[in-house]
């Protein structure tokens, strides 16, 4: 792809409303340009374009200078969800860019990570690389989650994957996880815990792994990971469908649990 200047479209516009944050972001090979992150009312479809061009604008980008739209694909917010995912699609195929979906959870971890690390010297005692749990609330005792392992400055790699869990069910597996992990000789280095941690966090929550090095990091999703996360699928030759690109539900939301118990001769809970 070329510009109206004949240069290549390096830049790349991000998106994320899986959480309470509404992120977006402008980067550039690694670099970020421009940054919104607007926190507190979940009114993200009011917002969310005027963002876009404010961010735009800020960063001095005109849609001839895209590369492509990296967009959070969740698990988070039903709703929040998919206003990202579908002023993604819309964008891109209007702009006729390339998409490339990433997960929210991830770029929550990379971002909590960093940010838990900083103003810190690293603590290595021989063992092996830190592992990284993103935590977004999902009510009842449930927490949207997966698990990274983090070996350097890049992005953490996938170990679980990301699902909604019971977080009593899910600290359990941990354990077994790091039990496995220590017989295999490749144990972490710190258990870090970030996003919604206040509920999710505490140290009773967290007590089977009382004798693990772990660490909670409250921290709200920032637009700048997405970017960085949609840089590698794209420059990996990496991209989503436009049309086919869904949100990462992980679970039915609640009309379309209804709709199925109906259809199978259930009632609808009162």
């Amino acid at each position: 792809m070329i510009n109206e200047n004949n240069g290549p479209r390096k830049r790349l516009l991000a998106l994320d409303t899986s959480t309470a944050v509404l992120g977006v972001a402008v980067t550039e090979e690694g670099r970020l340009l421009h940054e919104i992150n607007a926190s507190g009312e979940r009114n993200h479809s009011v917002h969310l374009l005027p963002i876009i061009e404010q961010a735009l604008q800020a960063s001095g980008t005109t849609a001839a200078m895209l590369g492509g739209i990296s967009v959070g694909v969740g698990p988070g917010s039903y709703t929040g969800t998919r206003i990202a995912v579908t002023a993604a699609k819309t964008l891109a195929w209007a702009w006729e860019v390339p998409v490339a979906g990433v997960s929210s959870l991830q770029a929550l971890a990379w971002g909590g990570l960093v940010a838990g690390r900083r103003g810190e010297a690293a603590e290595k005692d021989g063992r092996g690389p830190d592992w990284v749990i993103p935590l977004l609330d999902a009510r009842r005792g449930q927490v949207y989650t997966a698990l990274f392992v983090a070996d350097g400055a890049g992005a953490p790699r996938r170990q679980e994957a990301d699902a909604i869990r019971l977080m009593a069910d899910w600290v359990q597996q941990l354990a077994a996880l790091l039990e496995q992990a220590e017989a295999a000789g490749v144990a972490p280095g710190t258990l870090w815990f970030v996003g919604e941690t206040a509920q999710h966090g505490s140290a009773e929550v967290l007590q089977p792994l009382a004798g693990v090095s772990h660490r909670t990091v409250p921290y709200e999703l920032e637009g700048r990971w997405t970017g960085f996360l949609g840089e590698k699928r794209l420059a990996a030759g990496e991209q989503d469908e436009v049309h086919r690109l869904i949100p990462n539900y992980t679970q039915l939301s609640e009309a379309e649990a209804n709709l199925r118990r109906s259809a199978e001769g259930g009632s609808k809970p009162s």
